[in-house]
């Protein structure tokens, strides 16, 4: 597919101020065009913001305009999101808590959410992953090979190790557990006779 006529127009990586014209050459508005090609967006894919005053009427008239040139539509929700997951510019985990931060209630709740976005949460379960691959090589190896000597199971690194492990992965779960009460709040039954106080 060929660029379009604009990105000849923009700087790489930077955000330049400039008409926005319609389809006869006339200013509809100007602003703010930022171009960021991909892989360098959040997407991973040639992405283009365009930043106008704002007005409803302005937006609804560089809306047509855009909505004229082929090839071009309308994102669905959460379009973006998905577009960066399918790109491998985030995890699940990730991809989950942008809906987290968006529908944050609390502080707190945004600031949970913005860890996980940040790669927190799959890092700790990465490591988890990495652990348990490590000690799946220890117990293959003593089934694998029965006749032979084999210390490290009888010296309790292995054990220890596996008791590591299953601690990190409580504590994920009370994590989680605690992130799903942020995220959704808790349910409250207050009962009692009626006007008691």
């Amino acid at each position: 597919m060929p660029k379009p006529y604009w990105v000849n127009c923009l700087s790489r990586a930077t955000a330049d101020y400039l008409p926005f014209k319609d389809a006869d050459g006339s200013v509809l508005d100007q602003g703010i065009a930022l171009w960021f090609p991909g892989p360098n967006s959040f997407t991973g894919e040639d992405v283009l913001e365009l930043q106008g005053h704002g007005g409803p009427v302005i937006l609804d008239l560089l809306l047509k305009r855009i909505l004229t040139i082929p090839g071009l539509r309308i994102a669905r929700p959460g379009e973006f999101s998905e577009r960066a997951f399918l790109n491998d510019k985030l995890d699940l985990a990730q991809a989950e808590a942008i809906a987290d931060l968006i529908d944050a209630s609390s502080e707190q709740a945004a600031r949970s959410a913005l860890n996980s976005l940040q790669g927190a949460f799959s890092a700790r379960v990465n490591h988890l992953v990495e652990a348990l691959t490590h000690l799946r090589i220890y117990v293959e190896a003593a089934i694998d090979f029965p006749d032979e000597e084999i210390d490290f199971l009888s010296d309790g690194k292995i054990e220890a190790q596996l008791n590591d492990v299953i601690a990190d992965l409580d504590a994920v779960r009370a994590e989680a557990r605690q992130g799903s009460l942020l995220r959704e709040g808790m349910k409250v039954v207050i009962a009692g006779r009626p006007n008691a106080g």
